[in-house]
């Protein structure tokens, strides 16, 4: 998109502008997470965005996400999708009657047509048209190119040949991902068994982390919690990418051991499907189990709640019998299902709000949403967690310049979506990875450096 917008204003400005789009992936695979992404937007009827999301980051975070960030968000985010629709690319409208959201959107629920894929298609046309955009694919950025003041000039990049290069210019913008696609920046920054993490997509093995390396070699300041990262429960048996099991609110998620460990009540759904995630990662050996039972699949079948995966969950006429398939202790899961049931209050069920509907003397408890699973037939996922993407990168201000470590900008590097430092633990970022755009009067600031 910045590469786009860039061409476009420059057009309309009169002026002459060139710009090298490096890809480390092939031709033709369109890299990195957007492509796999679902496009899920935290948008009203009237592309507004959630205004309780700078609220929602504050508590999360602990005070320690940048405040500012999140206005400006909040202000740009309309620009930026009037820009994509501007382009040809489709947003879907409708309001959630199923699901409690968590937004401000006044339970309306916002999709890009065809996903992230087709917005990455649709703004390569236009960039295609553009007869000053170099398109450099298979070429790995692995260094900032610096004058003797500190001025960013361009990028050391490694072409497919194995040999190195030099690309001149006079701003660079890093955008190219996280570190969740590097082994051994995942162990250094998330920790212990993080090998154990598969990626939710094929194109995220191209998040090297290059840029935040490259970033830290100019003397660039970080941000966000470099411990942290957004996964998600997805069905072991499916190889389809982001074959993501959201509903796990509507029933229980169990461990091998057929024992509850997380309160799948908690909050929203969108607030706690990377939290639950997170813990089966951490703490159960990577193994989860959801369960339901016909009532909760009748509701919500089909639609994107249980359907994102490809294959169908397993089935059983008792409880013994599902576990069976899912390969858990018969015994062990019947007797969690029964003090599960025999626990819950007789408030009405309501996934529309937070009901209050919760058991009593459970640990956990789960606080929402406890409705007993007992009608024939059942059904159950196999889970486990994926990573989507890392929380630490590059500190940028409202511009995207990125902040050096003396608290002052670096002169010519500006860096943009998931490497730019934001989020601190976790909470519901699956619904929102925009890009703040460039402002028209940085953009003309640009050109007028450039020309």
């Amino acid at each position: 998109m910045t590469t786009l917008n860039f061409l476009e204003h420059a057009k309309s400005l009169g002026k002459s502008a060139t710009v090298a789009l490096v890809e480390a992936g092939k031709e033709g695979e369109r890299c990195g997470a957007s492509r796999w992404t679902p496009a899920f937007f935290r948008l009203d009827k009237d592309n507004k965005f959630d205004s309780n999301f700078k609220n929602e980051i504050k508590l999360v975070s602990n005070g320690l996400a940048d405040q500012a960030y999140c206005e400006k968000l909040e202000t740009e985010v309309p620009h930026t999708v009037q820009f994509l629709l501007d382009h040809g690319v489709k947003v879907e409208h409708r309001t959630e009657n199923n699901v409690y959201l968590g937004f401000d959107t006044d339970q309306n629920f916002a999709k890009g047509d065809g996903g992230g894929y087709a917005i990455i298609l649709k703004l390569f046309e236009h960039i295609l048209s553009f007869p000053n955009v170099d398109i450099m694919w298979e070429t790995n950025a692995e260094q900032l190119l610096t004058l003797d003041d500190g001025t960013i000039h361009g990028v050391r990049v490694r072409k497919n040949n194995g040999y190195f290069s030099q690309i001149f210019g006079k701003q660079v913008m890093l955008s190219c991902g996280g570190f969740e696609g590097n082994r051994e920046m995942m162990a250094q920054y998330v920790g212990p068994r993080s090998e154990q993490l598969g990626l939710v997509a094929p194109g995220l093995k191209y998040n090297t982390g290059y840029g935040l390396k490259m970033g830290l070699q100019v003397g660039a300041a970080t941000a966000g919690s470099f411990h942290g990262l957004h996964c998600e429960l997805v069905d072991t048996r499916s190889s389809k990418p982001e074959a993501t099991v959201w509903g796990h609110s509507f029933g229980i998620v169990v461990n091998e051991h057929s024992k509850r460990f997380y309160d799948e009540g908690n909050r929203s759904l969108f607030a706690t499907c990377e939290v639950i995630a997170y813990e089966t990662w951490r703490d159960q050996n990577q193994k989860a189990y959801f369960i339901t039972d016909a009532p909760i699949m009748d509701r919500f079948r089909p639609g994107w709640v249980y359907d994102t995966t490809d294959l169908e969950p397993e089935e059983g006429d008792t409880i013994e019998e599902l576990a069976e398939k899912l390969g858990l202790n018969p015994q062990e899961l019947k007797q969690t299902l029964d003090e599960y049931n025999s626990s819950i209050d007789n408030k009405e069920f309501d996934p529309m709000v937070l009901d209050g509907k919760r058991t009593n003397g459970l640990t956990p408890n789960k606080t929402n949403w406890a409705n007993p699973i007992r009608v024939a037939p059942f059904y159950g996922y196999p889970l486990t967690a994926k990573v989507v993407f890392t929380f630490g990168g590059l500190k940028v201000d409202l511009d995207s310049r990125v902040i050096s470590t003396t608290g002052t900008p670096i002169p010519g590097l500006y860096c943009a979506g998931e490497l730019s430092g934001f989020y601190y633990n976790e909470t519901h970022h699956a619904t929102v990875h925009f890009v703040v755009s460039h402002s028209v009067d940085l953009l003309e600031k640009l050109l007028r450096k450039r020309c």
